[in-house]
């Protein structure tokens, strides 16, 4: 990838599905942090998926919802990620689901990429 700076303030990168800005501040575009997140919820939702569907169960939606905690003393940086998968389907089995989870963190790349300096923390819930 090759970022260019803006006139502003940030950066920005093409990709094939368009531009992204990345700036300091919100109002010039996503904020690192908030990609460092999506990046750990949308893959590990990504596996989720797959893992449930190998197991055979039928998965009609699945929300995710994603926070961080930061460190003030230490250039704010990203210590927790807790990531909270809301899944819907027909017939899902809670223990499958368990199973499927330590499949999800042990195979998403950006969980195991953080590993030893994030703390990642997955729940779920069947709605």
């Amino acid at each position: 990838m090759e970022f260019k700076m803006k006139p502003d303030v940030g950066f920005y990168t093409e990709t094939g599905f368009g531009r992204l800005d990345i700036a300091g501040d919100e109002e010039y575009g996503f904020r690192p942090y908030q990609l460092l997140v999506s990046s750990v919820a949308v893959c590990s939702g990504g596996v989720l998926r797959k893992v449930l569907e190998k197991m055979r169960m039928e998965i009609q939606d699945i929300h995710i919802q994603a926070d961080a905690e930061r460190e003030d003393e230490e250039a704010n940086r990203v210590s927790k990620i807790t990531v909270h998968f809301r899944i819907a389907g027909s017939d899902l089995d809670e223990k499958k689901i368990e199973k499927a989870m330590v499949l999800t963190r042990k195979n998403c790349s950006m969980v195991q990429s953080v590993v030893g300096s994030i703390e990642v923390e997955e729940t779920f819930e069947i709605v």
